[in-house]
């Protein structure tokens, strides 16, 4: 199992429409082959930047995700609204 972290961070008039694209697809992003989990977290810190913590079965079924249509049309429609670069780390499980 391997565990994917991104940090996104938003320009602050556009964080409703980045929910709403969200909100809009949470259930098929989870129902995903391979996704195990699929959370989102809002800083406590920064109003405008979220987490989202994923665990999949593989780094092949994640790829997999990030290959899809589904991936590439939901990330076309958030990248514009980011403030800052996303950062991602892919974390391979120890126990």
């Amino acid at each position: 199992m391997i565990t994917r972290i991104v940090m996104l961070n938003f320009q602050p008039d556009r964080v409703d429409e980045f929910l709403e694209i969200f909100n809009q697809n949470k259930q098929v992003l989870a129902k995903s082959d391979g996704c195990i989990r699929f959370e989102i977290f809002k800083s406590t810190g920064d109003t405008d930047t979220y987490v989202t913590i994923s665990n999949w079965q593989s780094e092949e079924h994640l790829e997999r995700y990030r290959q899809s249509d589904l991936f590439k049309e939901i990330w076309s429609k958030v990248k514009p609204l980011f403030n800052n670069k996303a950062q991602a780390w892919t974390l391979n499980t120890l126990n």
